[in-house]
């Protein structure tokens, strides 16, 4: 949820953290001394999948008191308006000869994974390449709007960004169909930046009808369907914990056609080379369009198996 706080080409920047399985991030985590924690939130990512056994010292920078469990006990709270917290520290802190964190030595590898699917020509396309090539095409102050499924995942984890509110994700509670109004909120707010609601055929079956409101109020954004004929979060999660899925598999509308029926504007890409000019077509047009994106969601098993054999060898 803070993502753009430190701009992710920040040469400290380590990008996101918080999926539920071990990530390379999850290395740095496992050998620090100490946790500044800005701003957190524990419904973000539980404390205990980072501190499971509460020995790690924490400090608690925020606007309000630390929410105390056994794995988050902070030595320190600095309670108050947090960028003058930051700025008060600043003006005590001597930051001259200080070597490069340990942890910089991740940066590396978590970046030529990201650059892996820059050219990856698989159809469906992987979720991966369908983020980097929507990075591609949105500019630093423009907006994301994240629905829930199993496509926030690989947003949290691979959509970076430059400025803090440019990638608004719903967590907590993480109610479907959050998209499509809030990228009419966004709009209505920034008129003059590209917006793009990202969801999955999930989400957006549950209240596409909200499309009529943004062409009525004059909303103009791109809604991105990561589109599987099913509920991918949910078929995840039950391979992981059962080994196979049940009643997740669902038939969709002719996402174009039902565009086209509502006064707008609808594309299907048909290749992974499609995706990029397809992108900057609808972002040109003066109505809401919808983009019919076919996902390649065998990556949800393959990163599970991944991050279970993870081995930190940086640390050896």
């Amino acid at each position: 949820m803070g993502k753009g706080v430190i701009p992710y080409t920040h040469p400290l920047a380590l990008w996101s953290f918080g999926l539920q399985q071990r990530d390379l991030i999850s290395c740095a985590f496992e050998e620090s001394d100490l946790v500044i924690a800005i701003g957190y939130d524990l419904v973000e990512y539980s404390p205990k999948r980072w501190n499971p056994q509460g020995t790690v010292p924490i400090v608690h920078i925020g606007m309000t008191s630390a929410e105390i469990d056994s794995s988050y006990i902070p030595i320190v709270e600095v309670i108050g308006d947090i960028s003058d917290s930051l700025m008060e520290l600043l003006k005590r802190t001597d930051r001259q000869g200080k070597p490069a964190p340990h942890a910089i030595q991740l940066r590396p590898e978590i970046h030529a994974e990201y650059e892996r699917y820059a050219n990856d020509d698989g159809f469906p396309i992987k979720p991966q390449k369908i983020i980097y090539d929507l990075r591609q095409v949105m500019g630093p102050e423009d907006i994301v709007i994240s629905d829930v499924g199993a496509h926030k995942m690989w947003m949290a984890r691979h959509y970076h960004c430059d400025t803090p509110n440019t990638c608004l994700i719903s967590n907590g509670f993480a109610a479907m169909g959050i998209a499509i109004p809030g990228a009419i909120a966004a709009k209505l707010v920034h008129p003059n930046k590209k917006v793009v609601a990202v969801t999955g055929d999930g989400g957006f079956m549950m209240n596409n009808q909200e499309l009529e409101t943004a062409l009525r109020v004059g909303t103009p954004f791109v809604t991105l369907i990561f589109n599987d004929n099913g509920y991918g979060l949910i078929e995840w999660k039950q391979i992981n914990q059962f080994g196979k899925a049940s009643y997740v598999k669902f038939s969709n509308p002719d996402f174009v056609k039902f565009a086209e029926s509502m006064g707008l504007k609808g594309y299907r890409v048909e290749s992974a080379v499609d995706l990029i000019p397809t992108l900057k077509t609808a972002l040109e047009q003066d109505v809401p369009t919808v983009i019919d994106c076919p996902v390649d969601y065998e990556e949800n098993i393959r990163f599970s198996q991944k991050s279970g054999d993870l081995v930190c060898h940086i640390w050896e």
